[in-house]
């Protein structure tokens, strides 16, 4: 009975506002709206390849969908694109409104935990890497539907393979053929959900926990079983034409049926960028993999003029919601930000502070995407913000260490030229999760290995601000892995640059254990300065700021809608009196491919009208604002206009910080014996990032059964 009253008075606690109760249940109206629209989303790709579907429910529907406006391809318009379309601008306002709204969910924070054991790590070692029990059953699920779908293919065709007047050769070119189409059929339902996970402004993905830069990795999941497929489907026709002496039907572009020649280009462009997805060519060769996976553009194109508009609706909402996102980054982009500062580290990383809009606020373990013109002009690196919203209103930090080609560039043309008064910079971004839960815990472990203790350096600086603002915060245990004592430095930047916060860790209960690997002793060589370089920034430059201003969400929904709908004005007039006259609803007589290209015209232009519109109204408000608000970062005195500010390490104000830090030389640490430690009793959140080798250790740690109260989140960026 207890929690029950506990529960109630929550409850009322949590609605003692009416305005605030009036909110919480609109969310929950259209969260459950937004549920039943994927439901039944995914219920209509399970039923997609039954042979009932074909034969009685698809040609009852297409005579009550089909119209001289939008044509056959009208009836999977309205039962695959519509209801994923509209889940997203359900999704966009129950952002929008949790984001103004200030309750907090407790009551879920309860079945939250009690879900904890469905979250813990059960596959350590394997080719799809560290895997919770969630996202196995997931998985497995989805297989199963592959499965489902090729087996229904099979059903369907039995009277076709099984007829008695094939001779034995023939029935076996017949069952060539047909596996070629079913795996063909089958990959374009992993395409169909492909793009979902790396659409980074994504309104969908928050409201099923989840965030573009965790969800990357089930695009790489998807991309290779569809390629797998794909690939299949490609060597399997081409070996039926060869068997078949009718290898001709390699250059086939037929006018109203299947183009076997856009099917090649689509496959050739995939195939291009799946070699170079794979670790290796991956991490050893970045570019090649940036530059090669723009081929997505073609891959898309062709793979369009190789089924026709009406098949290809059926994976329009991915595709759809991919390309707002795309061209609204491609916006972004196109403006120079203003970097205040840099400062360069002697363990070859540099920390580059931009001014931003104080209305921009963003989470822990945000992201952005930096691109410096003078280094390369086309190539776009993400990097962790390492600043907090919270902690410091008008500056956003990055921290870049010299990991590859692009980022040493970067590093010798800062340090080459301290006295250097302007640097060009554009970013995409940021981007993170919709909320954490870090103030949860009773004690919050953090495992960091070399350039992984950048994602917690936000965390660390919100925790700060909200202990001098005394909210209860957990005991924090930092637990870092360097290879040298140079990398010493990173922890210099664990507070703000900017003389306006001037934040120490008085209030906040930290230990930070350092581990330094590959050497015995402190090194008397590394006593290094850190160089500061104060840029003075063009007229031009902008403070970043919310690509769609402050009701990002709202605006976004009324991009998603009225680009739709004006693409739907489009296409039903051009349908009404460029291709009804000729094709009458057939689809035998109208080329296909030419048809195919209206429609994406029609998708294109409405997106670029609807989301340049937004943006331009936005860019015009925030200037007037601008106008009105000096953005400007406060420098601290040393800080003579630009140019270089050398400043010795331990000179820093930062000596609260050697009072938490222990550092230990020659030792790793012993992750198993410090969780278990820590996490005995209390209610424990384990943060990881760092070598895989790392994360299996910690994983393996908290997937123990004894390890009740131990929270487990990944930190990994599979860029």
């Amino acid at each position: 009975m207890e929690p029950s009253i506990m529960a109630a008075a929550g409850s009322v606690s949590a609605c003692s506002s009416p305005h605030k109760c009036r909110i919480r249940m609109a969310r929950a109206l259209i969260k459950f709206v937004f549920m039943a629209l994927w439901t039944w989303y995914l219920v209509i790709w399970v039923a997609t390849p039954a042979k009932v579907y074909k034969t009685s429910w698809r040609p009852w529907i297409r005579a009550r969908t089909s119209t001289i406006y939008f044509g056959i391809q009208g009836t999977n318009i309205l039962m695959y694109t519509i209801p994923v379309l509209s889940a997203a601008v359900l999704g966009c306002l129950h952002l929008h409104f949790g984001k103004r709204s200030s309750q907090r969910k407790s009551a879920r924070k309860v079945k939250k935990e009690s879900l904890n054991s469905w979250r813990k790590p059960c596959l350590v070692k394997g080719p799809l890497g560290i895997v919770s029990r969630t996202e196995l059953a997931l998985f497995t699920m989805f297989i199963i539907l592959l499965l489902w779908s090729f087996s229904n293919y099979i059903h369907r065709a039995l009277d076709k393979i099984t007829a008695p007047d094939l001779d034995d050769k023939s029935r076996s070119l017949l069952v060539l053929n047909q596996v070629a189409l079913w795996m063909g059929l089958v990959g374009n339902i992993c395409l169909a959900f492909m793009f979902f996970p790396v659409t980074r402004g994504s309104s969908i993905l928050p409201l099923f926990g989840l965030t573009s830069e965790s969800s990357v990795r089930y695009h790489i999941w998807l991309g290779h079983i569809a390629m797998a497929l794909f690939a299949a489907h490609g060597a399997l026709f081409i070996t039926y034409w060869a068997l078949t002496g009718d290898l001709i039907q390699m250059l086939k572009w037929d006018e109203v049926g299947v183009s076997n020649v856009a099917g090649e280009i689509a496959l050739l462009a995939g195939i291009a960028m799946w070699l170079t997805t794979f670790p290796r060519i991956r991490q050893k060769a970045y570019e090649l993999f940036f530059y090669t996976h723009h081929l997505y553009i073609i891959f898309i194109v062709f793979f369009m003029l190789h089924l026709g508009i009406n098949f290809a609706c059926m994976m329009l909402p991915g595709f759809y919601l991919f390309v707002i996102d795309r061209y609204l980054r491609f916006l972004q982009s196109q403006q120079c930000v203003k970097l205040v500062s840099a400062r360069v580290l002697p363990c070859e990383s540099v920390e580059l502070n931009f001014a931003k809009n104080p209305g921009l606020s963003y989470p822990p373990t945000s992201y952005m995407f930096v691109n410096v013109p003078s280094v390369s002009r086309l190539q776009w690196h993400p990097f962790t913000v390492s600043s907090s919203s919270d902690l410091e209103r008008d500056q956003l930090s990055v921290l870049i260490k010299s990991e590859g080609a692009w980022s040493q560039r970067l590093y010798q043309l800062l340090s080459a030229h301290p006295e250097m008064e302007h640097l060009s910079v554009s970013v995409e971004g940021p981007y993170g999760p919709e909320s954490t839960h870090f103030l949860r815990h009773d004690t919050l472990i953090m495992v960091s290995g070399g350039s992984g203790i950048t994602p917690f350096m936000s965390i660390i600086r919100g925790l700060v601000h909200a202990s001098s603002n005394a909210q209860k915060t957990p005991k924090v245990v930092l637990i870092c892995a360097f290879k040298s004592s140079s990398d010493l430095a990173v922890l210099e930047l664990l507070l703000p640059l900017s003389a306006t916060c001037p934040a120490t860790f008085a209030n906040l209960d930290i230990r930070i254990e350092v581990y330094v690997t590959r050497e015995r002793e402190p090194s008397t060589e590394n006593s290094k300065v850190v160089s500061t370089i104060w840029f003075k920034p063009k007229n031009s430059d902008r403070p970043i700021s919310p690509t769609l201003g402050p009701n990002s969400w709202l605006c976004l929904a009324v991009i998603i809608s009225s680009s739709f709908v004006m693409s739907l004005i489009l296409i039903g007039f051009l349908t009404r009196y460029l291709i009804y006259p000729t094709d009458k609803n057939t689809d035998k007589i109208y080329s296909r491919s030419l048809k195919t290209v209206i429609y994406m015209g029609s998708f294109c232009f409405s997106i670029v009208a609807a989301a340049s519109a937004a943006f331009m109204w936005i860019k015009r408000r925030c200037a007037k604002d601008e106008g009105l608000v000096n953005h400007t970062v406060t420098l601290p005195d040393s800080a003579h206009g630009s140019g270089r500010n050398d400043t010795v390490l331990e000179s820093q104000p930062e000596k609260s910080l050697a009072r938490v830090t222990n550092v230990r030389y020659g030792a790793r640490p012993d992750l198993r014996r410090i969780l278990s430690e820590r996490g005995d009793g209390s209610r424990t959140g384990v943060l990881v990032c760092g070598p895989k080798e790392m994360q299996r250790d910690v994983a393996s740690v908290c997937s123990a059964a004894s390890a009740a109260n131990i929270h487990l989140e990944f930190i990994s960026f599979s860029w």
